[in-house]
């Protein structure tokens, strides 16, 4: 077992142990686990942990893993849990591009996530990093601390006005129409967005607030779903990401792409780092200082492509699409049941809402396992 500082166990007596490779917020999460008398081992280093280190603490005795997306989780590390006598990981996510799904299952792995708890957080986040970058808030805020303020001019730090413009949002899941729906009832913007599946949700949405709008007497505001990823781009005054992460979307905008917005716009990438290619953002805002980006994700996180850190016309944040307080927690809370529940022989659960393993009378279920039907997980019908 574990001798080392990096590493603090809890429930040392537990008939079962489950290895946590971050420290998780909140205390719940860990009252799940341990009060299903597992042993729980979990490393306090905020370094991110190699596939070597983990299958040390995998050892030969662990029931289940809840790993985090930093982390690379293939045929490797589930072929070590699987010998160690695994049957659970659990992402500490809601994206699973850093898991091999189909190698866990090959291995007897269920694979679980942390869905329904990120989505108002992660698109408020989207809108800070939007505001952020339209009103320049974060180069103004240098050039205040460091005493350069000496008063009010006509011309400091203009920045762009968003009202009644368009915004375009690429990815419209839940994410992406959280963020289409805040920033069109916000800012009073029309929509075009572009997936491969028609919202409908987020559609009905905008033309109720239309209707409502000229009720009003105001004008109403629209929505439209474009054809192409081109089309948005050309159109829309302020982008957003909100795609899933694959060999489809990796460098989703490109140096061609980023020639097709306008001169003076916004792109926000609050989803997967990989969407963009980096280098040609880069480029392309030197040569463009009045385009600007807002990006809480990395291509080659946590590492900057060169000269991105740089830019004045660019704000970054290092990854905090998720982090407040109780979506943390949340996730926690879901992390937890999927490797608790499947380790006590439980069903998956299939409802849309998680919200109810937040409560204090856990459902007797799995939150999201995302690979159950593969591996023959019945469904819960309680």
């Amino acid at each position: 077992m574990l001798n080392d500082e990096k590493w603090k166990v809890y429930n040392p007596q537990g008939a079962r142990r489950v290895v946590v490779t971050k420290e998780l917020p909140g205390e719940r999460w860990l009252e799940i686990l341990t009060q299903a008398d597992f042993r729980v081992d979990v490393c306090t280093s905020t370094d991110i942990l190699s596939a070597g280190e983990i299958g040390s603490a995998i050892s030969d005795n662990c029931s289940g893993v809840i790993g985090q997306l930093t982390e690379v989780w293939g045929d490797e590390l589930f072929s070590a849990l699987e010998n160690a006598g695994g049957r659970a990981y659990s992402n500490y996510a809601v994206g699973y591009n850093n898991v091999d799904v189909g190698a866990a299952t090959r291995h007897g792995i269920c694979v679980g996530n942390t869905p329904g708890v990120l989505t108002e957080t992660t698109a408020e986040m989207a809108v800070a990093l939007t505001f952020s970058v339209a009103r320049r808030v974060v180069e103004a805020d240098r050039f205040t601390r460091e005493g350069k303020f000496n008063g009010w001019l006509p011309n400091l730090f203009l920045g762009e006005l968003l009202y009644r413009k368009t915004v375009g949002v690429i990815g419209a899941g839940r994410i992406g129409a959280a963020y289409a729906r805040m920033m069109v009832e916000g800012h009073k913007m029309d929509l075009v967005y572009y997936d491969p599946y028609r919202n409908s949700a987020i559609e009905d949405y905008v033309a109720a607030y239309a209707d409502f709008l000229r009720s009003r007497g105001e004008q109403p505001v629209a929505y439209r779903r474009a054809e192409s990823i081109e089309d948005v781009l050309q159109t829309a005054n302020l982008v957003s990401l909100h795609p899933v992460l694959d060999e489809t979307t990796r460098h989703l905008i490109n140096a061609e792409r980023l020639e097709l917005m306008k001169k003076n716009s916004i792109l926000i990438n609050a989803s997967r780092g990989p969407l963009i290619d980096e280098e040609a953002l880069v480029h392309h805002c030197r040569n463009n200082p009045g385009f600007r980006a807002g990006l809480d994700v990395f291509e080659d996180e946590p590492e900057l492509k060169p000269g991105l850190s740089e830019l004045d016309n660019v704000v970054i944040v290092p990854h905090l699409g998720s982090a407040t307080i109780w979506t943390r927690q949340s996730m926690a809370i879901l992390a937890a049941g999927n490797v608790a529940g499947i380790l006590l022989g439980y069903p998956a659960w299939k409802g849309k809402n998680s919200l109810s393993f937040l409560e204090d009378n856990l459902p007797e279920a799995a939150p999201s396992i995302v690979n159950s039907k593969e591996m023959g997980i019945p469904e819960y019908t309680g």
